[in-house]
């Protein structure tokens, strides 16, 4: 399992740079989502995959929690524009002589899928060393939300509590398996597909799914959005037992980092919390009362166990 540790350059970075050899012959990179123009709506297109041994473990999770765990990351990524889910189409890799384990994926694939109204539409099979699960989601968006369109004034706002992903991941690391719904949370991660649509519908200006860790995704965000994003630690909704800073390093959250107007003031029926604003310049600040605390790292997924 890949850990937290400093690093000079990031998942997102190094994806940037490989995919800027492409030149002109890509278009659009550096989202969450592909969004493409389809007669009257917007298709979202996205792919996540999950390696065993980096992003789980077959010792840790049942085979259908890693069939959920693997389809809702990719979930998340419609999430983040504001789209619906349509449909999943699934890559596998498997070792031989594995076919009952794999049944076992591709049922936690299908109520992940079916969970957010969504249907597994087909995929492929592959013999591998490793288990691998390779998901490509699409959906539709009414009005996409992308990273890029926050602006001076506007608040930043949080879906859910943070810090239990990093939580259970150490009770993994200790061989005490969590149970209950700090389990879940790692096991069973809920694609926020109902809130993020709410969110657009509300007038989000940009948005983000942390799974990074909410400071290396803020990061993201003010960078696509050209501002400056503060964040009040005191006010993070964290896990019972989780400190502030851990919090806000903690990755594979997937929960949402949002930016909507500084007028906006309803109330949904999920968590949603005000943890700061949006302020010219650039970068983010997390602030202890007002003093400026040092950015913890985000998840690597480059780095070695």
């Amino acid at each position: 399992m890949s850990v937290r540790t400093p690093k000079a350059k990031g998942e997102f970075e190094q994806l940037r740079d490989i995919f800027a050899r492409l030149g002109s012959r890509a278009q659009g990179l550096g989202d969450d989502c592909a969004l493409i123009p389809v007669g009257g709506t917007t298709l979202a297109v996205s792919i996540d995959c999950s390696l065993e041994g980096i992003h789980f473990r077959t010792d840790w999770l049942t085979f259908e929690e890693i069939g959920w765990r693997s389809t809702a990351a990719a979930l998340s990524d419609l999430a983040a524009e504001g789209a619906s889910a349509v449909g999943v189409f699934v890559s596998l890799g498997m070792p031989a002589g594995s076919a009952e384990h794999g049944a076992d994926i591709m049922s936690g694939v299908g109520a992940a899928a079916e969970s957010v109204g969504a249907k597994v539409l087909g995929g492929d099979l592959v013999r591998s060393e490793q288990y691998l699960v390779d998901v490509c989601v699409l959906g539709t968006a009414e009005r996409p939300v992308r990273r890029a369109g926050a602006h001076a004034g506007d608040g930043v706002w949080v879906t859910g509590r943070l810090g239990g992903a990093a939580l259970a991941l150490a009770g993994y690391r200790s061989s005490t398996r969590p149970g209950g719904p700090l389990g879940r949370r790692y096991s069973h991660p809920e694609p926020r597909i109902a809130a993020g649509r709410w969110l657009a519908a509300q007038g989000a200006t940009a948005m983000i799914d942390i799974s990074d860790g909410l400071a290396a995704d803020a990061g993201h965000l003010a960078a696509a959005s050209g501002v400056g994003l503060e964040i009040a630690l005191e006010r993070l909704p964290c896990w019972d037992g989780v400190a502030p800073l851990a919090a806000a390093a903690s990755g594979e959250e997937f929960e949402l980092l949002v930016t909507l107007p500084a007028a906006f003031s309803a109330r949904p029926e999920f968590e949603l919390t005000r943890i700061g604003e949006c302020v010219t310049g650039g970068g983010v600040r997390l602030l202890e009362g007002n003093t400026p605390v040092a950015l913890p790292a985000g998840y690597d997924h480059f780095a070695r166990s």
